[in-house]
């Protein structure tokens, strides 16, 4: 795909406009009042950070979690009941036990440490898990993390609009940017193209052709890693950032890049989540979003490139997918290469990040340069660097 550098305006958010449902000063006191004599649901850290990402925009147009009407286009169609594309469902599940006394129309109190919220319930309904997880990620097979999570599901889900009253400590703060904020950023630094990257991972020499370029083609790049829970072996969070750091103040322009973090949970539900994180990423106000090999992808659920495929369904997105093949490091070239641009089947060694992360636990040597040497310096600092629980 040809791209070339325009003055071209920032997209629209994702159903026109950026939602905001976290609550003014003045409301969060009145509403702190009325929360004491609320039913309190205790609720875990990931899904206090969702709600906190409908609070500021990330996820717009979404008010809430999903009601049953919404769940079930969004499973059966990808998109929301009212047209708008969706692919990974927002829920809040609980027992419904504990809503014993609550109708539909109250307000409950969402709690998790300091966080609070207010849910205005609008709707309980039952679900299927097994048609949840096949619609989502396509299997019902326990070892996918994705629907191991939703076998722990509890049995109801409550649909209803959110408001934010106080969001969790950030030990990330420095690196958090709402949708206004970036918005605003790109608009002072004049960038009117700015292609959007996904990362769970740190940085090794495949990302960082694939970033500049996308980047030699648009005024922008946003760095976006997820911040959040993962599965057994990916990188902690704080090595992906403090990486990013080392790389961005060594080897990019910094006045063409911005590294802003996305607190949530990955799904690992592949194709229909690079389509979440695209719609994320416009939000923030990117036009552009890379899509590489095995999107979000685990272990072989997918097909490499079925994160790409799926954008066909959805010309009216709003934001550009810029699809790459893989890249290699080539033995003969001395550089990093792709399958149009190097000859030489024999001298390649592939770029993964699994085969970065099992090198680095086994301790063995690495086959090529796949990372700068300020990268591995500040991975090596970490007694264990990965996620072990």
């Amino acid at each position: 795909m040809a791209l070339s550098e325009t003055t071209q305006a920032l997209p629209k958010p994702h159903g026109g406009k950026l939602v905001d449902r976290a609550a003014s000063d003045m409301e969060k006191e009145k509403r702190r009042v009325e929360a004491a004599d609320l039913l309190n649901i205790e609720i875990g850290k990931e899904l206090a950070r969702d709600i906190e990402n409908i609070a500021m925009g990330l996820f717009s147009p979404l008010e809430g979690f999903l009601n049953r009407r919404d769940l079930n286009s969004v499973v059966n169609e990808k998109r929301l009941a009212n047209g708008i594309p969706w692919t990974i469902p927002i829920l809040l599940d609980v027992d419904r036990e504990l809503l014993q006394g609550v109708d539909e129309g109250d307000n409950v109190v969402l709690s998790c440490r300091e966080f609070r919220a207010l849910l205005s319930l609008e709707e309980v309904y039952s679900y299927d898990k097994n048609w949840l997880a096949q619609g989502i990620y396509g299997t019902l097979d326990d070892a996918h993390p994705g629907v191991a999570r939703i076998y722990r599901m509890k049995d109801v889900l409550v649909g209803g609009k959110i408001q934010l009253l106080q969001g969790l400590e950030n030990p990330f703060e420095e690196c958090r940017l709402t949708p206004r904020e970036t918005r605003a950023l790109f608009d002072t630094r004049g960038w009117g193209s700015v292609v959007g990257f996904q990362t769970r991972n740190v940085p090794h020499l495949g990302h960082e052709y694939l970033q500049k370029t996308a980047l030699s083609h648009v005024d922008g790049l946003f760095i976006n890693p997820v911040i959040g829970r993962k599965k057994v072996g990916d990188f902690k969070d704080e090595v992906i950032l403090k990486s990013y750091e080392a790389l961005i103040d060594n080897y990019y322009p910094r006045e063409r890049v911005v590294l802003g973090i996305f607190q949530t949970e990955m799904r690992y539900a592949g194709p229909r989540e690079a389509i979440f994180h695209a719609i994320v990423r416009k939000n923030f106000g990117c036009t552009h979003f890379i899509v590489g090999r095995d999107h979000a992808g685990v272990a072989n659920y997918y097909p490499p490139y079925a994160a790409q495929e799926i954008f066909k369904e959805f010309p009216d997105l709003g934001i550009t997918p810029l699809f790459f093949k893989s890249f290699f490091y080539c033995s003969k070239c001395l550089s990093v290469a792709n399958e149009k641009t190097c000859p030489h089947v024999g001298a390649r060694v592939e770029f993964s990040g699994t085969h970065l992360r099992k090198s680095l636990i086994n301790g063995e040597d690495l086959p090529c340069p796949m990372i700068r040497a300020e990268v591995a310096k500040i991975i090596s600092e970490w007694d264990n660097p990965f996620v072990d629980e």
